[in-house]
């Protein structure tokens, strides 16, 4: 595992005039195509337009919704005028608006990714074969088949030495960054057991009721993700993956293998994929323990932080959501105890959102290798391995992650707004769940 954010890759001496005969000329504007109008993509399309290293601009968006375009585009023009020069007709409603969006940019610019990630892999490698660099969402993948092929595409980026920025934002945060040296350095001796919670109410679109009249059952499902295992991997793979991340980080090692229990609770009437509930125990190949727990039940206590603990004494990773994260040493375990704090970052700390856009611009500019396209990947298996666990009620290793055959949207590529949904409703109306300890072997029976 690297240390560093801006992981070092092999560069091709062929490929490497990408980034270097596009930005050498007078004309050195980054143009940047957004795809996804969402909340993340709106937010990464400001990070991007906020850094201050050179001209940059957005030119072209794209989206299945009208409406979701439209707000984003009066909110990034409100912001930011003179950067967001997107004329009507390179704004695309369509399924393969990403070609499109794509196709208004030159060779090492940038095209940020921000839909559900199902679709992560057919855009990355239309990228790829148009010399685009990339900022893509977390998780880049959700199940075995996706990851396996974004491991391929990762390799060809790679070759063409384009730079690719993951939002896995924590990562370029100097508190964590700077912890991370800490505990590699020993100051917590070795790390025994870490501990990880997101616990909260409902999030974003996990909790989904059924589909209103005059709806596609396609884009009700795209326009509530988090519900849908297939879009986004269910809310344990969107909104747990940065503490899992983030422990990994400091582990300095992915865990092998992981053990799960989960449940639905009070359903009222939603109808979405999801548990309320997840409990998960991950093993490292050494014996240590990271312990996950994730609940989206209102109502109960509140938790989001992660922590370390080491032979000689622990560490608060994050505080309370993702920044800022108030990182601290203690000599014991009694985290919080202020006769045993060593160390603490001082505040107030820089955003991880902007700093991952400002290293990203940088090494497009100076053409340093910047690839995190495969610790993405890493990431986003490990996720889903706790996640099927749970789901399965089974111990799932790395490998049984990474080369399971249950690909949960065969057919993607060719998604149009008159396509079925990749997962159907039941007879009832319903959709099919996850049952541990009956469907083992996939997350759930189509």
């Amino acid at each position: 595992m690297k240390t560093s954010t801006a992981v070092a890759a092999t560069t091709s001496v062929a490929a490497s005039s990408f980034a270097r005969s596009v930005h050498a000329g007078e004309d050195n504007t980054i143009r940047v195509a957004l795809i996804g109008c969402g909340g993340r993509g709106s937010g990464a399309a400001a990070n991007a337009l906020s850094v201050d290293n050179g001209p940059i601009e957005l030119v072209a968006m794209a989206d299945v919704f009208d409406y979701k375009l439209k707000q984003c585009y009066e909110s990034l023009n409100k912001q930011f005028q003179d950067k967001v020069k997107v004329p009507d007709d390179q704004k695309f409603i369509d399924f393969e608006g990403y070609k499109k969006a794509i196709d208004c940019l030159r060779p090492g610019d940038i095209a940020i990714m921000a839909t559900p990630p199902a679709f992560r892999w057919v855009q990355f490698e239309y990228a790829i074969s148009k010399g685009v660099n990339v900022f893509m969402e977390k998780p880049v993948t959700v199940d075995g088949p996706s990851s396996v092929k974004m491991l391929e595409l990762a390799k060809k980026s790679i070759e063409k030495n384009l730079k690719v920025g993951i939002g896995l934002m924590c990562r370029h945060c100097d508190a964590r960054r700077e912890l991370y040296r800490r505990i590699q350095d020993g100051q917590i001796g070795d790390i025994l057991m870490m501990r990880a919670y997101r616990m909260a109410g409902p999030t974003g679109s996990a909790a989904t009721t059924k589909k209103p009249e005059g709806m596609s059952e396609l884009l009700y499902q795209i326009n509530r993700f988090h519900g849908f295992l297939w879009a986004s991997g269910g809310a344990y793979s969107d909104f747990l993956i940065h503490n899992i991340d983030e422990c990994c980080w400091m582990k300095d090692a992915w865990p092998v293998k992981a053990a799960a229990s989960g449940g639905r609770h009070y359903r009222n009437d939603d109808v979405d994929q999801n548990f309320d509930t997840y409990s998960v125990e991950y093993t490292f190949a050494d014996g240590t323990k990271l312990l996950l727990n994730g609940r989206t039940i209102p109502g109960c206590k509140n938790e989001f932080a992660s922590y370390a603990h080491g032979t000689k004494g622990s560490a608060v990773i994050s505080t309370a959501a993702h920044t800022p994260a108030k990182c601290r040493i203690y000599s014991g375990q009694n985290i919080g105890k202020r006769s045993e704090l060593v160390w603490e970052f001082p505040q107030p700390e820089k955003s991880p959102y902007q700093l991952e856009w400002d290293h990203l611009v940088a090494a497009i500019r100076d053409n340093e290798p910047y690839n995190e396209v495969e610790r993405g990947v890493q990431a986003s298996v490990v996720t889903s391995m706790g996640r099927m666990a749970a789901h399965t009620g089974q111990e799932i290793t790395y490998d049984d992650m990474l080369n399971c055959k249950h690909e949960f949207a065969p057919g993607i590529e060719k998604l149009t707004f008159d396509s079925p949904a990749p997962l159907q409703p039941l007879a009832n109306g319903l959709y099919p769940v996850p049952q541990p300890g009956i469907v083992t072997d996939q997350e759930y029976q189509s």
